[in-house]
């Protein structure tokens, strides 16, 4: 978990990194332990007033299609030095009107040990059609979870900053410590 000053600092880095034609707008640079995603807005495909939503939805695949290939060879630069600076893989996306597509990013495996109540709601969404696997269900669930409790997860991420600014202040403390952008 790092600190809204160091995702702040991360976030600047790539605004400061990244080639001014990339992207409109940076959207979003999110990171975790395994994973820095860096999303940016895209211009949307002009099409005509009489445009069917199939034409519209089309046009926009074509469109992060091409800026995908188009742009590859700097996301890649930029995606080596931030690789090599913070010790994270670097993935991509982009936003495009209401569309959102994200490129090859890491899908990290997360083993937990399950009892049979939890196993059983698992094995109802494979039942169901919901998942393919007890695996699917649980990304699922995480995904659920997400959705309705933001705000509550939000809260909780700005308490355990707070909390690892306290400890950093501990006895244990040198003068002048401070994290880096490798923590």
């Amino acid at each position: 978990m790092i600190t809204s000053e160091q995702r702040d600092k991360l976030r600047g880095w790539f605004a400061g990194r990244l080639p001014d034609d990339l992207f409109e707008s940076l959207v979003e640079v999110t990171v975790d332990r395994e994973e820095i995603t860096v999303v940016g807005r895209i211009p949307e495909p002009r099409l005509g007033d009489g445009a069917s939503e199939a034409e519209k939805e089309a046009a926009v695949e074509a469109r992060v299609q091409e800026f995908r290939e188009r742009t590859r060879e700097d996301r890649i630069a930029v995606a080596r030095e931030a690789e090599h600076r913070f010790r994270k893989k670097v993935s991509w996306g982009v936003e495009c009107g209401t569309a959102r597509a994200l490129f090859t990013h890491v899908a990290a495996p997360v083993m937990t040990r399950l009892r049979q109540p939890e196993r059983q709601v698992l094995d109802t969404l494979v039942a169901a059609g919901v998942a393919r696997s007890r695996s699917d269900a649980l990304a699922w669930c995480v995904r659920l979870v997400q959705r309705h409790t933001d705000d509550w997860l939000a809260e909780l991420r700005e308490s355990l900053e707070h909390v690892q600014r306290v400890r950093a202040q501990g006895p244990d403390a040198e003068p002048g410590d401070t994290i880096t952008d490798d923590e």
